[in-house]
């Protein structure tokens, strides 16, 4: 049973990344300056346009290496580095979204240190 629930924590912490990152792209899609009022919010927070992309390529990646448990370790360690980061600059905007996104480093920090589970990519190496 507990091999399962590695795999299931693998699978709700990259959905995460994910469905935010899809939810990104459709709202960039709906609107014909969907992606100007993305990049709009990311200067109302500080930051500069190049991370639009980046914001976006790094949820995809990290959530898709997470889902398939493809190098574990490394990409919950990166993802653990950009949800602190999110959480220090959504903080900003909402104190409660801070502690989502630690409360979410944290479950990634269990991850990075459990990273071989069932149904992965780094188990079938073993």
């Amino acid at each position: 049973m507990n091999m399962y629930l590695g795999v299931l924590a693998r699978i709700l912490l990259a959905s995460i990344f994910l469905g935010a990152v899809s939810m990104r792209l459709m709202a960039i899609q709906s609107a014909p300056d969907g992606y100007d009022q993305y990049l709009a919010l990311l200067g109302h927070l500080g930051l500069p346009g190049i991370f639009a992309p980046l914001l976006i390529l790094i949820q995809l990646v990290g959530g898709l290496a997470l889902l398939t448990g493809f190098k574990t370790k490394f990409f919950a360690y990166l993802m653990a580095g950009f949800s602190l980061f999110l959480a220090v600059v959504l903080g900003q905007l909402d104190f409660s979204v801070m502690f989502l996104y630690l409360g979410l480093t944290g479950g990634l920090l269990m991850l990075a240190l459990n990273p071989v589970t069932a149904f992965s990519i780094d188990g079938l190496k073993k």
